[in-house]
């Protein structure tokens, strides 16, 4: 199948995704965070009845409501280019990755649309406690959507649940806890929604800082820091705490990611931690044209074994071991692996032909053979590496992967001490007069976007090959259609989202810009 296929279709279909997801992801983490932030104010609002929190929730609804609008439309789209652009993974794992987008629908989706329209359109036509009741449903429907989205993409990253079916060359689901519950999906979404929340209060908090430069809307600015700082103080420190959750699956199951984000090349017993670094543009090893050689690094001593495995003298494989294998401990070779894909795919092109050729006796023997527990350990665990051409396919971009990570966990450790500093300042009503630290609030919004786009960067690119880890790579997934049309909607779809983009941003500036007054509207 891959002999024939036109690889710049690969590129162009994994390019349109890659667009349509970062454009969508500028959008889903406000919107995770602020509906919190604005369940908290209207409580707020509720419990002492002060008309200032009902401002103050109005108008950051309305942004919120520019926001979500704009958002809804991307989504909708990266997820019709699984049919589209995707055909064979969608029928490959169907079965599965459609189960919990089916539940984000039904569940989630109409959840929150129904109460949105409470939340929005209901005071004064509905109780105070019906409406906050609304408003926090709202909430707690955006973010189960992403819980939903986020299953689904974790059991990519770690297939569970599910047993391949040899007469429908499908997998299917088998436990839905397994997947449900997979500790690669739940350490995700923890780490993905905390950053949402850390982004939202980031958000507010220089929307804030702006109306305290001006001199305006005093009061409603530091109501609202006071309350994003608290959120924002707490969801920093479970996004730290459950990005080493996070960094801790991807040592056990991801283990070529993890030695790409750290540019480890040589397996070794308790290796560090780069702090920071350069690649140079020399490669490391002729054989190797990925592995590059650093202009300089820091390196915290023992750092990646105990942020991967908590003790200083686990082994971590290097790039080199991941091919060459390491049989020392237990480490299969590249080729090996890509062998025995091979060996499993052949076997069930072998069922299909005596199926269809109506060789009942063969098939049941060849199908047995397929469905056997060592046959299911030992080769069918590889199927993807199969498709694999070349063992140094399986590197991902190094230094794409190398930065994504430092960049995100460098200003990850940043927005914990801008969120206390806020909150001291605040409190002590010493806020206005630290126009240095306001005008930087205005400058972190950005680096929270930039921030939670490295982390989508690290996660997806750091898995190629893969589309689902060691089952089906990239190049056997996309959909057999002409590149030309890719590259076509790909150029439209760019210029659809940057104009919605340039949209938002105006609507949400003229919104600023006029101000709480009248409760945003």
């Amino acid at each position: 199948m891959n002999e024939l296929l036109d690889l710049s279709l690969v590129d162009w279909s994994r390019a349109q995704f890659a667009l349509t997801a970062m454009y969508h992801w500028l959008f889903v983490p406000l919107t995770l965070g602020i509906t919190f932030i604005l369940a908290i104010m209207e409580t707020i609002y509720v419990k002492t009845g002060n008309p200032e929190w009902k401002k103050i929730t109005k108008f950051w609804m309305k942004v919120f409501g520019i926001n979500f609008a704009i958002g809804v439309a991307t989504g909708i789209i990266l997820e019709f280019e699984f049919g589209t652009n995707w055909s064979n993974y969608s029928w490959f794992v169907g079965d599965i990755f459609g189960a919990p987008l089916a539940i984000e629908g039904i569940m989630a989706f109409f959840m929150e649309s129904t109460f949105i329209a409470v939340m929005f359109f209901g005071w004064g036509k509905v109780s105070k406690r019906f409406h906050l009741a609304s408003t926090w449903l709202t909430a707690l429907g955006a973010n189960l959507s992403a819980l939903w989205i986020l299953v689904a993409n974790g059991w990519m990253q770690f297939p569970v649940g599910m047993q391949f079916n040899p007469d429908t060359a499908r997998n299917e689901m088998v436990n839905f806890w397994d997947v449900f519950l997979s500790p690669v999906a739940t350490s995700k979404f923890l780490h993905t929604i905390f950053s949402g929340f850390e982004l939202a209060a980031i958000f507010v908090i220089g929307i804030s800082a702006w109306y305290l430069l001006k001199k305006r809307e005093i009061v409603f600015a530091r109501k609202s820091i006071l309350v994003s700082a608290v959120f924002g103080l707490i969801s920093s420190i479970f996004v730290i705490g459950f990005g080493h959750a996070s960094t801790q699956q991807v040592a056990y199951h991801q283990p070529m990611k993890l030695a790409a984000m750290e540019g480890l090349y040589e397996g070794q017993n308790g290796p560090g931690l780069i702090a920071m670094g350069v690649l140079s543009t020399k490669q490391s090893d002729p054989e190797y044209k990925q592995l590059k050689n650093f202009l300089f690094r820091v390196e915290i001593p023992k750092g990646l074994s105990v942020l991967a495995y908590l003790n200083t003298t686990q082994f971590m494989p290097g790039i080199k071991d991941l091919l060459n294998g390491n049989s020392q401990h237990n480490i299969l070779s590249a080729p090996e692996k890509i062998a025995r894909g091979k060996e499993a795919i052949q076997l069930l092109k072998d069922y299909k032909t005596a199926k269809d050729n109506g060789n009942t006796d063969e098939a049941a023997t060849l199908r047995a053979k397929f469905m056997s527990d060592s046959f299911q350990k030992d080769y069918f665990k590889y199927f993807g590496y199969g498709y694999i051409k070349n063992p140094t396919d399986l590197i991902p971009d190094i230094p794409l992967v190398f930065y994504s990570f430092r960049i995100m966990v460098m200003l990850g450790t940043y927005f914990v001490f801008f969120f206390f500093f806020a909150l001291l300042w605040v409190t002590r009503g010493t806020m206005d007069k630290k126009k240095w630290f306001l005008r930087l609030a205005i400058i972190t919004m950005p680096l929270a976007y930039v921030a939670s786009m490295s982390g989508w960067t690290l996660a997806e690119v750091g898995r190629q090959p893969w589309v689902i880890q060691d089952l089906l790579p990239t190049v056997a997934a996309v959909s057999h259609i002409d590149a030309s049309a890719v590259q076509v909607t790909f150029w439209m779809f760019a210029f659809i989202f940057t104009l919605l983009l340039i949209a938002e941003v105006k609507i949400m500036t003229k919104q600023v810009k006029i101000g709480p007054k009248d409760g945003g509207h």
